[in-house]
């Protein structure tokens, strides 16, 4: 069994450098919190509602882009009967973030929603708003599947191993 010694010293940096910022983050959240003493729940959830441009845009990014889009976009670039085409995803998505936070993001801080479901709740009710977490629901679950997929993809090619062996 070889092992690419490179991939695996920069996929442990890589989540120390994770573990780091979350830690950091962690400790710095913790001080605004006994600063402020405002609603717990939006302090957790929503960064007490005071998350800069550069701190929101990274956030984002980093939601949006996966491993399993990584993984999956590389792939099916490379796939001759599939192309360059597949590489168009990215500048959709981005379009959609920026129509979605000229047009959402302001009525729903004025409101002090928390989700995005909360505004279906006041217009429609509890059992519409209800079907729409579930979709929502199962499509995170399809996307956590993705992303832990392509986690299981790089781990295979840094070590060596079936692809079933890096998921376990």
């Amino acid at each position: 069994m070889a092992v690419n010694v490179a991939g695996v010293v920069v996929m442990v940096m890589f989540y120390l450098l994770v573990l780091g910022v979350g830690v950091w983050a962690s400790v710095k959240s913790q001080r605004e919190a006994k600063k402020n003493r405002g609603d717990k729940t939006e302090m957790i959830l929503l960064g007490n509602r005071g998350i800069n441009l550069l701190v929101g845009t990274f956030t984002m990014t980093a939601t949006w882009v996966g491993g399993g889009f990584i993984v999956g976009t590389a792939e099916a670039v490379y796939n001759p009967s599939m192309g360059l085409i597949w590489a168009v995803m990215p500048i959709t998505a981005t379009m959609c973030f920026i129509i979605g936070g000229l047009f959402f993001a302001e009525p729903m801080r004025k409101n002090k929603y928390v989700t995005m479901m909360d505004p279906f709740q006041t217009k429609y009710g509890k059992i519409p708003t209800a079907a729409l977490s579930l979709a929502s629901l199962i499509s995170e679950i399809m996307w956590v599947t993705g992303t832990l997929i392509g986690l299981g993809k790089t781990v295979c090619v840094c070590v060596c191993v079936c692809v079933i062996a890096a998921l376990c």
